[in-house]
C-alpha cells in the first residue's frame, strides 16, 4: 500500500510538472482553441485574486483551479455563484458546486456552470435586421472530482468535466481532465505550494442539421436537389498549467489577523503566459479583503494586443458562523471585481454554506 501511495504521488507530480515544458505559452497559436469558457471562473473568492490561488484554494472553488484542494477545508461545502461577464456584454455565468468529505482524508466534488447569453435575434441574408425569432446558445459544464490528502501534507486531486456547446441545430461535446497537487508545511501550515494541469482532452467538433444544406444535383443529368453535409473543423481545448505559492503570516491579538501574499505563474498552450501576485488580509476568518495584479508576459502596449484580464482584481468575503466558536459551520458571502480589456469589468458574487 505504501508503494502504491508513493507511485500515486509521483505520477501526479510528474504529470503536472511535465506540463511546464509541454504547455509553454505560444502566442502564435492564440485564438486557435475553442471552449474558452473553461477558463472562466464563476467563484468570487478566487476571482478576487485573479484565480491565482493554485496553492491555497480549497473546497468547491478548487474544482475550477486545482482539484487537489477539494478536501482542503474543514467539513463540506455548498456554493452558488453568479457573475456578470464583461458587464456591458449582457452575458452572465451561473454555477453550483458541492464538496463532501469522504472519510478523514478524502473529498468528493461536483460542480456545474452555465453561460446565459440572453435572447439573440435570428438574422438571415434577406432579413439582416432579424426575422422576429430569437435563440440562445447552451454552454454547460458538469464536473466530478476527487482529492486525497496524505499524512505528509501532500494532497492530490483529479477531475473529469463534460463540456456541452449547442444551439438548436448544431452541438459539440467533449471531455476534459484536470489534475493537481498541493503541498503544505510550516508550524501552522503557513507555506503552501500548488501545481495544476487543466483542460486536457480530445478535440471537439460541431455536428448537426445546422451544418447541412440543399443544392442542385452536381451531375446535371436530372433537375433535383440533394442534401449535403458539411464537416466543421475540430478545435482543441485551452490547456494550461498553474504554478502557485503562498505564505500565511499571523499577527495581532491571539494571532487572529492573517496576511497572505500569493504569487502564480500560468503557462497557456494557446496564448501568452501570465504572471501575477496578490495579497489577502483576514480578521479571524470572519472578514477578508483581497486584491491582485496579473500581467500577460510579452504583450504589447496596444489595447488589442492585451488579454481580457490583465490588470487589477479585488474582492472581499464575510463569514457568519452558525455553530459553536470552534465549528466551521457558517454562511459566507463573497464578492469580486476584475478589470477587463475592454468593456466594463466582471462582477462575481458567491453565496456559500460550510457544514
Amino acid at each position: 500500500m505504501k508503494k502504491f501511495i508513493q507511485r500515486f504521488i509521483g505520477t501526479t507530480f510528474a504529470l503536472c510538472l511535465g506540463g511546464i515544458m509541454v504547455f509553454a505559452g505560444n502566442p502564435d497559436r492564440q485564438g486557435e482553441a475553442g471552449a474558452y469558457e473553461l477558463l472562466m471562473n464563476p467563484w468570487a473568492r478566487s476571482a478576487g485574486l485573479h484565480s491565482m490561488t493554485a496553492s491555497m484554494v480549497g473546497g468547491v472553488e478548487a474544482m475550477r483551479i486545482n482539484p487537489a484542494g477539494i478536501g482542503r477545508i474543514d467539513g463540506s461545502q455548498a456554493l452558488i455563484g453568479h457573475a456578470r461577464y464583461l458587464n456591458s456584454t449582457g452575458i452572465s455565468k451561473n454555477a453550483l458546486g458541492l464538496s463532501l468529505k469522504m472519510g478523514e482524508r478524502g473529498a468528493l466534488g461536483l460542480s456545474m456552470m452555465a453561460l446565459d447569453f440572453g435572447d439573440i435575434r435570428v438574422t438571415t441574408t434577406n432579413q439582416p435586421e432579424g426575422t422576429g425569432a430569437t435563440f440562445s446558445p447552451t454552454f454547460f459544464h458538469v464536473g466530478i472530482g476527487y482529492s486525497h490528502m496524505f499524512e505528509n501534507s501532500i494532497s492530490v486531486g483529479f477531475l473529469v468535466r463534460g463540456i456541452n456547446q449547442s444551439i438548436a441545430d448544431a452541438a459539440s461535446f467533449g471531455l476534459a481532465i484536470d489534475a493537481g497537487i498541493q503541498y503544505v508545511t510550516g508550524p501552522r501550515d503557513n507555506f503552501k505550494f500548488g501545481i495544476s494541469l487543466r483542460n486536457i482532452g480530445s478535440p471537439m467538433q460541431f455536428s448537426g442539421e445546422g451544418l447541412s444544406f440543399r443544392a442542385p444535383n452536381p451531375t446535371g443529368d436530372f433537375d433535383f436537389d440533394l442534401r449535403f453535409n458539411q464537416r466543421a473543423a475540430s478545435y482543441e481545448l485551452p490547456s494550461l498549467l498553474h504554478v502557485g505559492v503562498s505564505y500565511d503570516f499571523y499577527f495581532g491579538f491571539a494571532e487572529r489577523y492573517r496576511l497572505t501574499p500569493v504569487a502564480n505563474f500560468t503557462a497557456n498552450s494557446f496564448s501568452r503566459d501570465d504572471l501575477g501576485a496578490g495579497i489577502e488580509f483576514s480578521f479571524a476568518e470572519i472578514f477578508m479583503l483581497r486584491g491582485g495584479y496579473k500581467y500577460e508576459m510579452g504583450a504589447g502596449s496596444a489595447l488589442e494586443d492585451k488579454g481580457v484580464y490583465t490588470g487589477l482584481a479585488a474582492g472581499f468575503s464575510v463569514m457568519l458562523g452558525l455553530g459553536p466558536d470552534d465549528s466551521n459551520t457558517g454562511i459566507m458571502l463573497d464578492y469580486a471585481y476584475r478589470d477587463s480589456n475592454p468593456f466594463n469589468g466582471t462582477h462575481n458574487i458567491t453565496l456559500g454554506l460550510n457544514f
